[in-house]
């Protein structure tokens, strides 16, 4: 299996109000997006050129959000990027990027 080209993990992962997890994984590997639970079970999925990802205005930088094939989550990732060594998921704007580069969108 060819390595991932983003992985989060720690990441509380919502639906509207609702938590689905508090310390799930954002995944981008093999052309799709993909939302796991802390145990590993797909919360979502999608084909990475159906995700659009974005920053919600007037929240902390650590949010960002992930619309699969219409369904909006809330993800919660870090604020910045952990020292190297340093658990944590990475900032939410490497995510964000994550997506744009691998859907080949531009700007």
């Amino acid at each position: 299996m060819a390595e991932p080209e983003f992985r989060a993990t720690g990441v509380r992962i919502g639906k509207r109000l609702r938590s689905l997890t508090r310390a799930g994984t954002v995944r981008i590997s093999g052309g799709r997006v993909e939302l796991l639970t802390s145990y590993g079970s797909e919360i979502d999925s999608a084909p990475v050129q159906a995700v659009r990802a974005s920053r919600p205005w007037f929240a902390p930088e650590d949010r960002a959000f992930a619309d699969l094939d219409g369904k909006r989550y809330l993800l919660t990732l870090g604020e910045r990027d952990p020292a190297p060594g340093e658990p944590g998921p990475p900032a939410a704007h490497r995510f964000i990027e994550a997506v744009r580069r691998a859907g080949g969108h531009r700007g």
